[in-house]
């Protein structure tokens, strides 16, 4: 039995109502949990993800630690009750293991892990409720824990998705365009230069559809980059 899929853009306008180029409402708060040495918490549209961050830190075990630089360990995981389909579930599942790679990758790219050899820096993102795009959201929300940690940065990186319906190219996929689109690509920019940390691709683009997502992700950058700046500027003014 197929089930139809849901028509997704009607008259130029999505299913929750926004243009094609439209981002999700974002709201970013920095150093909220007492006891991490940095933290965020971010709602982008439905998505609320908390991030502590704790290091450098001596690296444990010992036979784990790089004598020239610091080590990364990131765990993503959604709660339980996050969404539908986390629920009851116990433990990393293989989405959970890959985005937790990934994101190590990312900002192994952009801390300056030379400066704490021998050290590691833990990342945690929670994801408390879930409706698409959570591994965007995520690395946009952990770059304001690490900068609101004081670790030194090349530079704070963010992340938003890029999708495709038919003939049209989707800024910020929600829970049900992520499920249903033709394509989905994620991609994290460190914004000084514009280099590219993560890009994935689930489904098929045009060399010509993959530039105007890109400039779509660059665009909409300008936007998320303007938050996480007043929310890491915000906490260290209350301080």
């Amino acid at each position: 039995m197929t089930t139809e899929k849901p028509q997704l853009v009607t008259n130029g306008k999505r299913v929750d109502g926004r243009g094609l180029d439209e981002l999700r409402p974002i709201k970013i708060e920095a150093g909220i949990l007492k006891n991490a040495d940095g933290s965020a918490y971010l709602e982008w549209g439905s998505n609320k993800i908390m991030v502590g961050v704790y290091g450098p830190r001596e690296a444990f075990p010992k036979h784990v630690q790089d004598p020239e630089r610091a080590i990364v360990k990131c765990r993503y995981a959604m709660a339980p009750f996050s969404s539908l389909e986390e629920h009851g579930r116990s433990g990393p599942n293989r989405r959970a293991v890959e985005i937790s790679k990934v994101t190590k990758e990312v900002f192994e790219n952009v801390i300056l892990l030379e400066r704490f050899p021998g050290c590691e820096i833990d990342i945690f993102i929670e994801v408390l409720q879930s409706d698409g795009g959570t591994r965007a959201a995520g690395i946009t929300a952990a770059a304001v824990a690490l900068a609101s940690s004081g670790i030194p940065m090349r530079d704070i990186p963010y992340a938003v998705s890029v999708g495709k319906d038919g003939e049209n190219l989707l800024l910020d996929l929600n829970k049900l365009e992520d499920n249903t689109s033709d394509a989905d690509m994620p991609i994290a920019i460190a914004p000084r230069n514009n280099d590219v940390l993560l890009l994935q691709m689930d489904g098929t683009l045009t060399k010509d559809e993959f530039a105007r997502g890109v400039s779509m992700a660059l665009k909409a950058g300008e936007h998320i980059v303007a938050l996480q700046r007043a929310a890491i500027g915000s906490k260290y003014r209350k301080e």
